[in-house]
């Protein structure tokens, strides 16, 4: 207790003592400019431990060859993910996925790096990135990523492509496209998470609860994928050789690039270590391609990724935001969950380069069961029957579909209330077949003499 009660006075007296120091100095200054240790050229927003690995050899190009100063931030923890090299799951997994993280990136001189914390979705039947969303805490994530942009201050934004495409297709790696471009869209603007903008009231002093950071407007930001084919970004964005090699390392970018990812080993086991060993990089070489989402200043598309970015700050940008469609009234149908979502998403955050990328596809395996859900609409003032019809190829079938009511498949009726909508969630299953091939499901429905769709999905069938 002598200790104790010794120890808080002279604590005091000396932070006293401190404070008056400094303000008596006049090199002190009053309002200290943001800290350059965590400057960022580049910030990638990635969903798991691991997925920064998608895009390692562009990433060692950058901070090894163009001294680019670049940070990290992981959304989850990998918690969800295997372990091929021990028996540690769950929480205990996480901890090892950060430091595997950590390490990978060291591997090729990147040491900012942070973790969200989401949860790690284990994605059922088709990925949804509402789900996504939804077990992340949307809005915790998002002045999260937002926090680490003002912290950052980068000149450009890489994270993962918000679409849902034939390949691995997580819908954490949807969602943690989406929190990035909003982060991008909201971290210049003084009135959206406020307190990490505010003046503390003495940052010489304990307990300040504002955060003092600065607004930040990002001037380019860009996506990559994991998609299984590459044709829809072609010609989208900047695109650059992995069997190039490094000046400064004088070994290949796909050698980086699978270094980096051997630190992953919970993930990949040994492989990336053999290929290296064996210089089998085949899956490493193949060229890195980049979307060009939006760019604030201008330049060609698929010109280098820090091209006309220049180190100076640039004023808000505010996007369009959501507008409810001109033609709203009426009957009307389209893809629900995501694929409506993204319809809204892209106008309201100026995604000019998004709506015609690729139609809505999705990849299933032979013999699979799942779910798509469809969004009937009705805009009038009288309740409205639909009367929906599946068209499928040869060899699919209807598994169920929810609410049927008095008319058998292939034609099911849905009664919609005035000025209402719903959900029909229809169950498919796909043929089995032995060659993988893309087939297409299409729906249409005739409500009050009107035909209306058609609506289309594009399906990739993986052969046996």
């Amino acid at each position: 207790m002598r200790l104790a009660s010794w120890r808080l006075p002279l604590m005091n007296w000396f932070s006293v003592m401190t404070l008056a120091g400094v303000a008596n100095s006049q090199q002190a200054p009053a309002n200290p400019p943001p800290d350059e240790r965590f400057k960022a050229d580049i910030l990638v927003i990635a969903p798991h431990p691991d997925d920064e690995s998608t895009i390692a050899g562009y990433l060692a190009k950058a901070v090894l060859d163009e001294h680019r100063r670049v940070a990290v931030v992981v959304t989850t923890r990998g918690d969800a993910g295997q372990n091929l090299v021990g028996y540690e799951q769950a929480r205990s997994l996480a901890e090892i996925r950060e430091i595997e993280t950590r390490q990978a990136l060291a591997s090729i001189g990147i040491t900012n790096v942070w973790f969200l914390r989401a949860p790690d979705t284990w994605a059922r039947d088709i990925s949804d990135v509402l789900r996504s969303l939804e077990t992340s805490n949307h809005g915790s994530s998002l002045g999260e990523a937002v926090r680490f942009i003002r912290l950052t201050r980068p000149e450009v934004v890489i994270t993962m492509l918000p679409a849902t495409v034939v390949g691995e297709n997580h819908e954490d790696h949807q969602a943690a496209a989406v929190i990035a471009t909003e982060a991008f869209d909201l971290a210049g603007d003084p009135t959206w998470f406020p307190e990490q903008v505010a003046t503390s009231e003495d940052h010489l002093w304990y307990g300040n609860l504002m955060e003092g950071l600065r607004t930040w407007q990002p001037k380019k930001l860009y996506y990559y994928t994991d998609a299984s084919h590459f044709d829809f970004v072609k010609g989208k964005g900047p695109e650059y050789s992995m069997t190039a090699v490094s000046p400064s390392q004088r070994v290949s970018y796909a050698r980086l690039a699978a270094k980096e990812l051997s630190f992953h080993r919970t993930q990949y086991g040994d492989d990336p270590a053999k290929a290296l060993a064996t210089n089998n990089l085949r899956d490493y070489e193949q060229p890195l391609p980049f979307v060009l989402a939006k760019s604030l200043v201008g330049g060609a598309v698929i010109g280098d990724i820090m091209a006309g970015v220049g180190s100076g700050k640039i004023p808000f940008a505010p996007v369009r935001g959501y507008r409810p469609p001109e033609n709203s009234a009426g009957l009307s149908m389209e893809l629900g969950e995501g694929w409506a979502f993204y319809r809204r998403f892209y106008p309201a955050h100026n995604l000019d380069v998004m709506p015609g990328l690729l139609p809505p596809e999705v990849g299933v395996g032979s013999g699979s069961h799942f779910p798509v859900q469809l969004l009937l609409h009705n805009s009038t003032d009288k309740p409205v029957t639909f009367h929906l019809r599946t068209q499928l190829p040869p060899g699919w079938s209807v598994d169920s579909t929810s609410e049927e009511h008095s008319h058998p498949w292939p034609m099911s009726a849905f009664t919609v209330g005035a000025q209402d909508d719903i959900g029909v969630r229809i169950r498919l299953v796909a043929p089995r077949i032995e060659k993988s091939q893309w087939q297409t499901i299409t729906w249409t429905a005739d409500a009050e003499g009107h035909e209306i769709g058609p609506v289309s999905l594009r399906v990739f069938v993986g052969g046996q």
